[in-house]
């Protein structure tokens, strides 16, 4: 029994590993939902364990562990003494200032790469600085699950991308479309309105005269 596995959830307190099979854990053994990664850690230390996980979308989420009661017993307790002590609040309070300080210097950063993207004409400046602000207040918050959280790609390309996927739910009707459940199609919607939106940004950069209609106009509005 000693080892670790992935599986997902069955019936009755039922686990499904990768093969299929359905296994059931042990009487000694007790579920660990996710949620306390201190506890969670001290856990699989000991190698012990299922881990319970699902697929959401392209997102694989972790539901808990299945491990020993003993082991989850005592991670608990430890957890619980060490975070008892003055060392432990104090370094808590430290990290959470400068969490929170490089998250302000993450929003500058980003807000400004966000408004480099749209380069709007000078006539279309405060436009460009409300919508910047915008979609910088909807990508950047920590575990917001948006472009703007990862660090797979440049900045810039996360900019791109918060302003095209802001644009989508703002001035398109992409939010209320049913799209078959066809391989590809979601994908194919999406780069079809992200023309539209970048032919819709075009305009703001040359210096157009907008249309009080222009859908763009209208979210930006909303704003003020």
């Amino acid at each position: 029994m000693v080892g670790s596995k992935i599986v997902s959830p069955g019936l009755n307190n039922s686990v499904i590993t990768d093969k299929g099979e359905k296994l059931t854990p042990p009487s000694t053994w007790s579920f660990l939902p996710a949620g306390d990664a201190g506890i969670t850690r001290k856990v699989t230390a000991k190698g012990n364990y299922w881990r319970v996980q699902i697929k959401k979308g392209r997102r694989t989420m972790s539901l808990g562990l299945w491990a020993p009661t003993s082991v989850i017993n005592q991670a608990k307790i430890e957890v619980s003494q060490m975070r008892s002590s003055d060392n432990y609040e104090k370094k808590q309070a430290y990290n959470l200032k400068r969490r929170n300080q490089k998250q302000d210097e993450y929003e500058i950063e980003f807000n400004a790469e966000v408004e480099k993207f749209l380069s709007f004409h000078s006539i279309h400046l405060n436009t460009q600085k409300l919508m910047a602000r915008a979609i910088t207040k909807h990508a950047i918050p920590i575990g917001s699950g948006t472009v703007a959280r990862t660090a797979m790609i440049p900045i810039e390309q996360r900019a791109a991308k918060a302003v095209i996927a802001w644009m989508r739910h703002q001035t398109t009707g992409y939010d209320h479309l049913v799209i078959p459940k066809i391989k590809g199609e979601r994908r194919a919607v999406r780069r079809l309105l992200a023309e539209q939106s970048i032919k819709l940004l075009f305009k703001y950069r040359s210096g157009e005269v907008i249309d009080e209609r222009c859908p763009l106009l209208k979210a930006i509005l909303k704003l003020e």
